[in-house]
């Protein structure tokens, strides 16, 4: 595992944060998580604008343009020399006095780490997760935006230790009003017929990187996808439905609170777009680690 920090890249034993920066204090930052697929990284470009947002949001200023962004990305990922891995490029607010005023932090702190990550095992995503309906709540947009990726995920850390001590895989988490937000970091799909329904983002959902390229392949080989508002029931009632994220990729739902969702199996659909999903990742993007015997591009 590999981190850039302080402009070089070092093993991740070598790297240290001061104990005085915000983002550690406060989860006062943002963040963005990219994969790296068959040595490519995917769609980088998108997560790094969708990193500019966040920070405006925040309203830090990124430190590094975002071709040095990129970059570093680069960089760090080819230092790691995998060929599947996991990126994780951070902003912080930066050092500062204790207190949670951002403004006495002079300039934001950066950091980019590559390595393997396994939010689920090969058993799991064979036989698709349990979840369960968290007791934990989406906040609403006017209180929190959840399409900023902020530092601070203790509600998604919350909702997935509820889920392990229940027994389950993962936690369906909903918002104030009682409409499923999306997974504890997974953006979450249900499908009826031929109908691919997801939560809205307004609904309290990351507008997740991967949710996006999923519902392009979907209305690719013929499906109706739609962003809806979406209950427990639509799950109990759906053929098929499933998880996507930079580190789930596609995963199937099996059960939800004890309920079988569909045949309990993963379905033929939801099989066709975890292997279309990984096409796409094997073929987009830059690629920055070249296949064993092969020439980089």
């Amino acid at each position: 595992m590999k981190t850039w920090i302080d402009g070089r890249v070092v093993d991740v034993a070598d790297a240290t944060v001061n104990v005085t920066d915000h983002g550690l204090l406060y989860g006062d930052g943002v963040f963005e998580g990219m994969r790296v697929a068959a040595g490519r990284l995917f769609r980088v470009d998108r997560h790094l604008a969708r990193l500019a947002v966040g920070a405006k949001a925040v309203g830090i200023a990124l430190p590094r343009s975002l071709d040095e962004l990129r970059g570093i990305v680069e960089e760090t990922a080819r230092a790691n020399g995998e060929r599947e891995a996991y990126v994780r490029l951070v902003v912080t607010r930066g050092v500062g006095p204790l207190g949670v005023d951002p403004t006495t932090c002079e300039r934001p702190g950066l950091f980019c780490i590559v390595g393997a990550i396994r939010l689920f095992s090969d058993e799991q995503r064979r036989r698709g997760l349990e979840l369960i309906t968290s007791s934990h709540r989406r906040p609403n947009a006017d209180a929190l935006d959840m399409r900023i990726k902020s530092l601070n995920y203790l509600g998604s850390a919350l909702a997935k230790l509820e889920a392990r001590q229940r027994g389950a895989d993962d936690a369906l988490l909903l918002n104030a009003r009682g409409h499923v937000a999306e997974a504890s970091v997974a953006n979450v799909f249900a499908l009826r017929g031929d109908v691919l329904s997801t939560p809205p983002v307004t609904d309290g959902c990351l507008e997740g990187i991967n949710r996006a390229a999923v519902m392009d392949i979907a209305r690719s080989i013929g499906l109706t996808v739609v962003e809806r508002s979406l209950g427990r029931l639509d799950f109990f009632a759906a053929d098929e439905a499933f998880l996507t994220g930079t580190g789930a990729g596609v995963i199937a739902m099996r059960s939800l609170d004890g309920r079988t969702i569909g045949s309990g199996e993963c379905g033929p659909v939801t099989s066709r777009l975890t292997a279309l999903h990984r096409r796409l990742a094997e073929s987009e993007g830059v690629e920055i680690i070249a296949p064993p015997g092969g020439h980089q591009a």
